[in-house]
């Protein structure tokens, strides 16, 4: 396999990277794949505008355009990218990534915060509930030990004080938007909410089950599901609507 990446796999949550390897694992099977991660420090804004320029710095150095994959706020960077330097991109899977590109577990976090008597610590093994189901208590704290970290290093703009919204725009390259019929942070109307944004070719794909991290718990299906986009995209482009597909 050639070491030039064919697709590029974006990380701006460094701590919740584990769940991106085993779908990564089965992409690299058969194709290129690149990891690209950025690590918010703590004297930096919450916005992505410094992971934009670095990012850009990177593919400026490729040859030829990339797959770009993103989950949730790392799929919105992505979004950002292709609106601006679509010449480099090859096509943008979203994964987990609703039609308000800002919808991530942190702005739900922060809005439990607020609205529950409850603390921190409640708050968070609450949300590992909501992102992953139910878990054994070794697990649990596992997982509210990397949002905690997550909440240190990733550029999401939530605070307790604002919550932001972000509308997309028309992107010139092929998309795949894949989210799950169960996510509790990404719902049924944010994912409808995309049809209206599809293009001739794009794809909105729903996996029956998996909540947020659908990609972790189900990496070989969405494996197969990229693969079959990218491949389709190696043929004569088909003249079709938007479709929506079920697993």
């Amino acid at each position: 396999m050639s070491s030039v990446p064919t697709a590029l796999w974006l990380s701006v949550s460094p701590t919740l990277q584990r769940f991106n390897r085993p779908l990564i694992s089965q992409l690299s099977q058969n194709h290129a794949v690149a990891l690209w991660e950025y690590s918010q420090t703590p004297d930096e804004p919450l916005t992505l505008d410094t992971a934009f320029v670095l990012l850009h710095d990177y593919l400026k150095q490729q040859k030829e355009p990339v797959h770009l994959i993103g989950h949730s706020t790392s799929g919105w960077l992505g979004m950002m990218y292709a609106q601006h330097y679509p010449e480099r991109v090859k096509s943008l899977t979203l994964l987990s990534v609703g039609a308000n590109l800002g919808m991530d577990w942190q702005s739900h976090y922060y809005a439990m915060l607020k609205a529950l008597p409850c603390d921190r610590y409640t708050i968070l093994t609450q949300m590992v509930y909501s992102l992953f189901g139910r878990q054994c208590p070794f697990k649990s704290e596992l997982f509210v030990y990397l949002l905690e970290q997550d909440l240190l290093s990733s550029p999401s703009p939530h605070t307790l004080v604002e919550q932001v919204s972000v509308t997309p725009q028309l992107i010139s390259v092929p998309l795949f938007i894949g989210v799950s019929r169960d996510d509790l942070v990404i719902s049924t109307y944010q994912s409808n909410a995309w049809k209206p944004w599809l293009k001739s070719g794009d794809i909105l794909w729903e996996c029956s089950q998996g909540r947020h991290f659908f990609h972790y718990l189900n990496s070989e299906l969405v494996s197969e599901k990229i693969a079959n986009f990218w491949q389709s995209l190696e043929k004569e482009p088909a003249k079709k609507k938007w479709q929506t597909v079920s697993s």
